[in-house]
């Protein structure tokens, strides 16, 4: 299902990223699992998106599909007006950006190092930083608030911290697009709600979009400005408020343990 914002397109945002008629899933030799089908979305600049929905249900998938770590089944997936599948590697690495809940490849590297590497993209072969990559650094250093820890080696950070720093790297990426799988994970609920308000913060100030997969769904309620909700019947896009309103994220769980509450807009345990 799809739901019609209110308001028309605004005419001073931009689109980044639209899907027309999208199926995601796997091919086998002989089978065709489609995940699911009929996603038609329209991101705009400066939003935050939650996406959220059951265990393996398919967020992931989808993250990938988008990410181009996986093709689609069918449709078409335009980011910043082309087409996905037509971009080389270095030049979608200036489009979209990605934080991952796998573990980094060294964690020798400095803060600082580890932030600089959201610029391989735009350096020469041997990596060396020109003055505009060490001013995006600086710039992403200073928008996620970790200045005190840019000598600390990346072993030595709290998994609330890390996070914090690997946001960092993609926002010196610099990219329009950016895209984090579950960046709330094994975190406390205090450092769950400060990542996500540092989402919430980084797309309003820097007019990136950014798209995020959450099992958090009562604080992205709160924070998003679109939220996607994927369930067994497929999906469901709009506006938390709306979301709400048609009962979408009702059907989501089992309600012999827990019910939503429409008009708190919370999950509570059935008594």
């Amino acid at each position: 299902m799809f739901l019609k914002p209110n308001l028309i397109d605004p005419e001073n945002l931009n689109i980044v990223l639209k899907t027309e008629d999208l199926s995601i899933g796997y091919r086998t030799k002989n089978n065709l699992n489609v995940v699911a089908a009929d996603i038609n979305l329209k991101l705009y600049e400066g939003e935050l998106i939650g996406l959220v929905g059951a265990n393996g249900i398919g967020k992931s998938t989808l993250l990938r599909t988008l990410s181009r770590v996986q093709p689609s089944l069918h449709g078409t997936v335009t980011l910043a007006e082309k087409e996905l599948h037509t971009y080389k590697p270095l030049e979608l690495a200036s489009k979209l950006s990605i934080v991952l809940t796998e573990q980094i490849a060294s964690k020798n590297l400095t803060v600082q190092e580890l932030v600089a590497l959201g610029r391989q993209p735009y350096t020469n072969w041997v990596g060396k930083l020109a003055e505009e990559d060490i001013e995006k650094v600086k710039k992403a250093i200073a928008v996620t608030h970790i200045s005190d820890l840019v000598s600390k080696r990346c072993f030595e950070l709290s998994d609330g911290q890390l996070q914090k720093v690997l946001i960092a790297r993609a926002i010196a990426q610099d990219t329009p697009f950016i895209m984090l799988d579950e960046p709330t994970t094994h975190l406390d609920i205090y450092h769950k709600a400060y990542i996500l308000k540092l989402l919430k913060r980084l797309a309003f100030e820097t007019k990136k979009t950014i798209l995020f997969s959450t099992h958090e769904i009562d604080f992205a309620i709160q924070l998003c400005d679109k939220m996607i909700v994927m369930n067994t019947d497929g999906f469901e896009f709009g506006r938390p408020k709306e979301l709400v309103q048609a009962r979408a994220f009702s059907g989501l769980f089992p309600e012999d343990l827990i019910l939503f509450d429409d008009k708190s807009g919370r999950y509570k345990v059935r008594n």
